[in-house]
């Protein structure tokens, strides 16, 4: 399970360093391959290649047409591409996903279970203080049984 966060920083070619506190977990239970993409263009997932594959699946299993499907499709595959991680442990960010995000330097690495979510630090921490946890999302995480 990737958990938590660690300062990171992406180098002038465009390469993460995979953070210590992540690189042993991947390395053992995902392999050195990655796709990296994104959802939304303001952050950066690095999937295992075995995650994305399921991910792959159960959109190979939905209907091509589905307008979600196809969005979906659209911005993964324009951002995403196959990057395996080096032996110093260094994954490359495309190009393309690198300038929307604005991840260059110093950006914030999250566990999320089983890929790593990529912000600018200074832009994830902005997003922190616009989009607090409120007393709604407490109720319905309460819900959920958390």
């Amino acid at each position: 399970m990737l958990r938590g966060n660690a300062i990171a920083k992406v180098d002038g070619k465009g390469r993460l360093k995979v953070p210590a506190l992540f690189r042993p977990l991947l390395e053992s239970d995902f392999g050195p391959d990655f796709f990296v993409t994104s959802l939304r263009g303001d952050s950066v997932r690095l999937y295992p290649m075995g995650v994305w594959q399921e991910v792959e699946s159960r959109l190979a299993a939905q209907s091509a047409l589905r307008p979600s499907v196809m969005k979906f499709r659209n911005w993964t595959n324009y951002f995403g591409q196959h990057a395996p991680m080096d032996a110093q442990g260094r994954v490359l960010i495309h190009p393309l996903v690198r300038e929307r995000a604005e991840i260059d330097g110093a950006c914030a690495v999250l566990g999320q279970g089983n890929f790593l979510e990529i912000w600018n630090h200074d832009r994830f921490r902005e997003l922190l203080d616009r989009q607090p946890i409120t007393d709604e999302d407490l109720s319905a995480l309460a819900d959920l049984g958390i």
